[in-house]
């Protein structure tokens, strides 16, 4: 960038001056003017704009002159995107050239031409008003001249030429002047698709919706995966192309454009249709809705400001309008049309756009079956939308879909008021009509007490299911205790169940510390190992001997065996282990099967005087152990029998092995 100094600077600004002298006769605004033959297509706006010169991008006439003045608000600077500086070059840029300064200071930059381009595409001034001076005289070639600006506030200005291929990120966020609309560049696709990468940026953004031409803004898109084939649409006064497979796509990120329900259609008129065949067609209001098939809302033929009125229920945030004609078997359409707002059905104001100065006319369809989009900047807040059509083909026909979304509803603080008593008013039996939200609603002042009363039954009801699921437990395990005691008469003769079956009512044990012999055949027992206890018989006068089990004493340490008869296995019921005894114990010798009908020892028979310490070697008692008598009463030995086994009679049969 070069920036003139000395008499050649001042030199400069004196031919710019003289050349735009007559700008001072223009009535200037704030936003900024232009004069002469050589000027193109120029937006100027307070915040941002574009100017080129003329017949661009074509070749520039010759003996041609342009000046454009530049104002930004108070208290902000100019920024100002070379777009394309083409001009036929010369020494020192004679012939043809673009050359910029600031009256206020007297800086100039330039003069340009195509040996002597700007050195960065944006230009950074410290002034609030920039004049720009474009000037030809004969020459062959050259496009000429493309430029933006914007105020200070957006650094990220981008000229109208800039495409989504001059991007590597995936986010982009940009700000577009105003004035991109009408500059040469193609776009492929359309706002649900996307564009392709190579479609110029700004003007896509228009096209989406996303921004007004008249304003520009920020932009912000994002380049995804691209797609096999972009469809062309029509769309905010832009056609766009049908363009094949790209390797990005451009997706503009627009917040608010969801489809509207319409709650009632109204209109000014509808036609009542008879064919040639004599079958009536009603082409009502309630046809006018984009999504029915087959023919449209039409109005009466010869009806003058005919319109369609759409009701949203409640105020909406609309967006944008959707049209499309009559359907394709009747070539019905509307080319441009008129949109007002009602918020009670009864007031109207006409759309006016972001100037606010004429009513906007929306540009319609071409076809009768294609779709236009046109986007509200700024969007209309209201409940009734009415559709005038301006203009048509051969009859008034038409299908309209709204985009928008609900109204961000925004409380406003209210104004202190002091407490007044007012008049209690009595409910009538009618209430007043309201509007039907989709939803429940709660009432503020009954919420806290649902809530408690609804954590109430939920603790009940836990609660409860607490308790039976305590009372299932212990009713299962009371059942497996009473099925534990009385399992031990499985396989067993009959005992009384006051012995069996209670353990409370059990006698103290008077059993000896190792069995008796076994009856011949019987093979269910055997030599129990040293380290458990052996099976006990309980020898009761009124009940033949058979085989038990006994819990001992809670004073000896031991805990009730389980052992019922030889088909039981380790692990199926619980057994209780006998500790290992003090004194050193002997295995019991093998012995010959005694003869069938004696159920006693040898001791037991021929008597107490037979029996000697060498027949068998028995383990010695316990301290404090007395032996149990098998015949009589069951009272233990004497005194004098404590010569056991020589003077005391066995109470324990041995078993042999199987």
């Amino acid at each position: 960038m070069r920036a003139g100094g000395g008499a050649a600077s001042g030199a400069l600004v004196l031919v710019l001056v003289r050349h735009c002298l007559l700008l001072g006769s223009l009535g200037l605004r704030s936003a900024g003017a232009q004069d002469g033959n050589g000027c193109g297509h120029t937006l100027l706006t307070p915040h941002s704009g574009t100017l080129s010169s003329k017949n661009y991008p074509g070749t520039y006439p010759n003996h041609t002159m342009c000046c454009w003045r530049l104002q930004a608000p108070p208290g902000s600077s100019l920024l100002l995107a070379f777009g394309d500086v083409d001009l036929e070059p010369s020494e020192h840029c004679a012939h043809s050239s673009l050359l910029l300064a600031d009256p206020q200071t007297g800086t100039a930059y330039g003069p340009y031409c195509r040996n002597s381009v700007p050195s960065a595409p944006l230009l950074v001034t410290n002034s609030s008003t920039v004049t720009v001076l474009f000037n030809s005289t004969s020459h062959r070639s050259g496009r000429g001249l493309l430029m933006s600006y914007a105020t200070s506030q957006h650094p990220d200005l981008i000229s109208c030429l800039v495409r989504g291929t001059h991007y590597t990120q995936e986010y982009i966020s940009v700000y577009c002047p105003a004035g991109c609309k009408d500059i040469h560049g193609d776009i492929w696709g359309n706002p649900s698709q996307g564009y392709r990468d190579t479609s110029v940026l700004c003007k896509a953004a228009v096209h989406a919706g996303v921004i007004a031409d008249e304003l520009g803004g920020q932009v912000t898109l994002s380049r995804e995966k691209g797609i096999t084939l972009y469809e062309s649409a029509f769309a905010n006064g832009l056609r766009s192309k049908r363009g094949s497979l790209s390797e990005k796509r451009l997706v503009f990120h627009k917040a608010c454009d969801d489809v509207l329900e319409v709650v009632t259609f109204n209109a000014s008129s509808w036609w009542h249709e008879v064919d040639v065949l004599g079958q009536d067609r009603a082409w009502v209001a309630e046809r006018a809705a984009l999504s029915t098939t087959d023919h449209s809302w039409a109005a009466e033929p010869g009806a003058k400001a005919a319109w369609l009125e759409l009701d949203l229920g409640t105020r909406k945030n609309v967006t944008g309008i959707i049209t499309k004609g009559s359907s394709e078997q009747h070539d019905y359409y509307v080319t441009s049309y008129h949109v007002s707002s009602s918020r009670d059905g009864k007031n109207w104001r006409p759309y006016r756009g972001s100037s606010g100065q004429e009513d906007k006319v929306f540009e319609g369809n071409a076809d009768s079956h294609g779709e236009v989009s046109n986007a509200f900047i700024p969007p209309i807040v209201a409940r009734y939308i009415r559709v005038t059509p301006q203009s048509w083909h051969q009859r008034i026909a038409l299908k309209v879909a709204l985009m928008g979304c609900q109204l961000a509803r925004v409380r406003i603080p209210r104004p202190y008021e002091p407490s007044v008593p007012r008049e209690v008013i009595e409910a009538t039996s009618h209430p007043g009509s309201h509007t039907p939200i989709p939803g429940i609603a709660l009432d503020p002042e009954k919420a806290g007490s649902t809530l408690l009363v609804i954590l109430l039954i939920g603790g009940f009801v836990l609660l409860c299911s607490c308790l039976l699921l305590l009372a299932f437990l212990c009713h299962r395990k009371r059942k497996s205790t009473v099925e534990l005691n009385c399992g031990i008469t499985k396989g067993y003769p009959k005992l009384e169940s006051s012995q069996v079956c209670s353990l409370q009512s059990l006698p103290a044990p008077s059993l000896a510390s190792f069995p008796m012999a076994p009856t011949p055949g019987d093979l269910s027992w055997t030599h129990s190992p040293e380290y458990t206890e052996p099976d006990l018989v309980q020898a009761n006068p009124s009940s033949q001997t058979g085989p038990s089990t006994f819990k001992p004493l809670l004073e000896e340490g031991y805990t009730l065996p389980l052992v019922l008869n030889h088909y039981d296995v380790p692990g199926k019921h619980n057994e209780y282990a006998e500790p290992l005894p003090p004194e050193p114990e002997y295995a019991m010798p093998f012995s010959e099967p005694e003869p069938a009908g004696m159920l006693r020892s040898t001791c037991i028979t021929a008597g107490a005087a037979e029996c000697s310490p060498g027949q068998y070697q028995t383990p010695a008692l316990r301290p404090g152990e007395l032996p149990a008598a098998v015949e009589g009463t069951g009272t233990p030995c004497s005194e004098e029998s404590r010569g056991w086994p020589r003077h005391c009679p066995l109470a324990h049969v041995y078993h042999e092995a199987l």
